[in-house]
């Protein structure tokens, strides 16, 4: 039975070869949308589910509350006492590790690097962890000061195809580190990907951090801390005593009775498998993906297949006068309905497959792609993972049965005596209205959704080219940007003399950040004001600056003055605020914070200028209040090299040139500032991307359908076609009459549409803390540009019917 079902499967896709292309290909391209956005979503959900223990580790992060209870800062490092401490007070804790991750020189022989994915790392790391060892001994590989292991790769940059175990690396040109071990790198999909890991015991030597700071330094809170919990814990147990923990550890924080420690900060358990589409704290190893947008993928990759099946129920029934005969004569023969129901879903189920073959050839072919727009090493897996085929196999199944159920059910419900006495069209009128309007209501979610994209998209489009082009209230262009390292400081005057000598270099600036990083640092709400020095509940950040970095960005006084090597007291007394400090200090005018005593940490002296606002951050973030200080010459880690942006390249050169002649040791690296900024949206840049060509997609696939139906109906009506043009009809008249009924569908769409839209770009702009307004003229555009295309989709057939001889519609009558 099902081997006849087959052959007449075959024979239909064969007899109406367009209406079947239409169908499969739009069914194949709806499946690899969905495989395509499937293998991504699986790949984020896997992070960090490759170890062993996965579902046992936990992180500590740490926030602080201001004194209303909002929390000002949330970190997903804590200090360094706190995982031995943590350990040492919950013995249901089976290990701890803590790790760090820094940047050096790294050199061998003749070779010299800046490494920045170096992690010092505690023994139990390789507890905790999953790390395949290619060589050496985990379990003392880390044990010893000054050793240190290398990922594979590291390994074969540095030694090619020498054995690297043994040999000894040059760090930051003052340490020697011994190698101990080759690791396998980690895998794509973990939430950090350390090249180097150093042993902890190194940071016990008082040239490196000191033992003293790993056991008491509460405030360098930078360290990643990684717990093993026993299988199936209740973490509330640990968690509900963090109070009583914090208050005993930080006793010392809390000087004359004040406020107990628990009621400024606070720690908690993250777990592993969360931290990188859960995880959005103001630290982290990297940057992490968002669950919210496995949301939307997922919705994108379902609305999309729900329009390939919309395409190939409404074309179906469309051809149910051409398969009308069949239906009868089969009901006459005896065939009951399920029977014929089974028939057509069959047939649809091996439109189906035949769609998943090409569609699986289309992810083949697309993966190149998508995985150089992703940065990931995507594959569907067929023999890694058993599953896959099997899952593709029942996904067109699924696909088939759903896309085939509403037609099988139409076409097997045809009263075999209308039929075969050929009133099957007065048989649509009286029980086949309810077919006409479910195809409507279908073409009408058809371009609903891809309305809702296309708007989406443009709207995405509009915020980033805002962040583009707002002003941050500083000069981003033309900033190359530089790491400052210690050995400069004794001749940083005669470095900058040189470059600022170079007409192309404007000027040249210091700072302990710079923009487009985050502001982390601060010492609390330790800030006192005034001559009475009243303590302000504002959580006040710092930046350690030198005399030339306001005016190197450009960034303009609201009210006093910059630095100035003119007054000596510049460097030790003087503060400069900005606009956002001042207001929530509570000074109503940046005029009436100059010359009030201020005092900042261990640091006592006066606010002698006010800057204007300006966007440090991200715009995701608000504008925070800051505090700048003058700092000692070894307290800076950025330059910043403000250049005229003609021959860039030219003055580049001779930046490097000036480079290697004070610092011959180190790499010549350098970022551009504006650069900097653009990959703070890069996020939101490949998502309006991927709605865009979604959008396209969603609508390409839903003009296949309406392309189908719109020849169906010009073959439905051709008689009544040739009719009105003997009675004197025109083309335009014809045109418009066929097209108008589609374009009603689509006008209906745009007023569902646009609610929707609305609403799904009002939460996402949310995530701004500044955004564009939603203009009205994106709604209207969309709407333009979905009946321009439906249009353009009906027009070429109305207008071949409306043209044709109308001799030959009526021979017959």
């Amino acid at each position: 039975m099902f081997q006849n079902y087959l052959k007449i499967a075959l024979r239909n896709i064969l007899k109406y070869t367009g209406f079947s292309f239409i169908n499969i290909f739009g069914l194949a391209l709806g499946l690899t949308c969905c495989l395509l956005i499937s293998l991504y979503i699986r790949d984020e959900l896997s992070y960090d589910k490759y170890h062993t223990n996965a579902d046992r580790i936990y992180r500590v992060t740490r926030n602080w509350t201001s004194q209303d209870g909002s929390v000002s800062l949330h970190l997903g490092h804590v200090a360094p006492p706190f995982g031995p401490l943590l350990e040492n007070e919950f013995p249901d804790i089976e290990a701890s590790a803590r790790i760090i991750q820094n940047g050096f020189l790294f050199r061998y022989d003749e070779k010299a690097f800046n490494e920045n994915n170096v992690f010092i790392a505690e023994p139990a790391i390789f507890k905790i962890f999953t790390i395949p060892v290619i060589s050496g001994d985990p379990k003392k590989a880390l044990d010893d000061p000054f050793s240190i292991m290398l990922s594979d790769k590291m390994a074969e940059k540095y030694f090619n195809n020498e054995n690297a175990v043994g040999k000894v690396i040059k760090i930051d040109n003052q340490f020697q580190v011994k190698i101990t071990g080759i690791f396998k790198h980690f895998p794509a999909n973990s939430h950090f990907h350390p090249d180097f890991l150093v042993s902890f015991s190194t940071l016990n030597d008082d040239n490196v951090y000191g033992r003293e700071n790993l056991r008491t330094n509460f405030g360098n809170n930078s360290f990643g801390t990684y717990l093993l919990l026993p299988e199936n814990y209740n973490t509330q147990t640990i968690t509900s005593q963090i109070p009583v923990f914090l208050d005993k550890v930080l006793a010392g924080n809390n000087p004359n009775n004040g406020p107990k420690p628990s009621a400024g900060t606070n720690l908690f358990l993250q777990k592993l498998t969360d931290i990188h589409l859960h995880s959005h704290l103001d630290s982290e190893f990297e940057a992490n993906s968002d669950i919210t947008t496995l949301y939307i993928l997922s919705a994108i990759a379902v609305f999309i297949l729900i329009i390939a099946c919309i395409n190939f129920m409404n074309l179906s029934t469309a051809l149910a006068a051409k398969r009308a005969k069949e239906v009868g004569i089969r009901k006459v023969m005896g065939v009951t309905k399920d029977k014929l129901v089974i028939q057509f879903l069959s047939e649809s189920v091996v439109f189906s497959m035949i769609a998943l073959v090409l569609a699986i050839g289309i992810v083949q072919l697309s993966l190149p792609a998508l995985n150089n727009f992703t940065g990931r090493e995507l594959s569907v897996g067929y023999l890694e993972n058993w599953y896959t085929l099997p899952l593709l196999i029942t996904l067109a199944l699924i696909v088939g049965v759903i896309a085939g159920s509403y037609p099988a059910l139409y076409l097997s419900s045809f009263q075999p005596i209308s039929i075969l006495k050929g009133k099957l069209l007065s048989a649509q009128a009286g029980s086949g209205l309810q077919a006409i309007s479910l195809r409507q209501i279908l073409v009408v979610l058809q371009f609903t959704i891809s309305i809702v994209l296309m708007i989406c998209t443009g709207i995405m489009f509009n915020q980033l080219n805002f962040l583009s082009n707002k002003s941050l209230g500083f000069e981003k262009d033309h900033v190359v940007t530089l790491s400052y390292f210690g050995e400069l400081s004794e001749q940083y005057e005669s470095f900058k003399n040189q470059l600022t000598s170079q007409t192309s270099v404007q000027q040249v600036g210091r700072s302990s950040r710079i923009p487009s990083g985050r502001l982390l640092d601060s010492n609390g709400a330790t800030a006192q004001v005034g001559d009475s020095l009243q303590p302000t509940s504002a959580t006040i950040k710092f930046l350690r600056v030198d005399h030339d970095f306001i005016s190197t960005y450009k960034i303009e006084m609201a009210a006093g003055r910059n630095f100035s090597k003119e007054f000596g007291t510049d460097d030790t007394t003087a503060f400069i605020i900005n606009q956002e400090a001042a207001s929530m200090i509570g000074w109503k005018t940046a005029e009436e914070a100059i010359g009030k005593q201020f005092t900042y940490g261990p640091r006592k002296g006066r606010i002698i200028g006010v800057v204007k606002d300006f966007n440090f951050e991200s715009m995701h973030q608000e504008i925070a209040p800051m505090v700048f200080f003058i700092a000692p010459n070894d307290g800076y880690n950025y330059l910043s090299v403000k250049i005229n942006g003609t021959n860039v390249k030219e003055t580049l050169a001779q930046i490097e040139k000036t480079w290697y002649k004070f610092l011959p040791e180190r790499p010549f690296e350098y970022t551009f500032l504006d650069e900097n900024f653009g990959r703070l949206y890069e996020k939101e840049q490949k998502q309006g991307q991927l709605f865009s060509t979604f959008s396209i997609l969603a609508i390409l696939i839903g003009c296949l359908g309406l392309f189908g139906l719109a020849s169906f109906t010009a073959v439905q009506r051709t008689k009544e076609i040739g009719i009105r043009k003997v009675l004197g009809a025109s083309v335009s008249g014809i045109v418009t009459l066929l097209s108008k009924e589609f374009l009603k569908l689509v006008f209906i769409a745009n007023l569902i549409a646009w609610p929707v839209a609305w609403f799904a770009m009002s939460k996402w702009l949310d995530g701004f803390a500044y955004s564009v307004n939603i203009s009205p003229w994106t709604f209207l555009l969309a709407a333009l540009l979905a009946l321009i295309i439906a249009l353009i989709t009906v027009s070429y057939q109305s207008i071949k019917a409306a043209i044709a001889n109308p001799v030959k519609s009526l021979r017959a009558e």
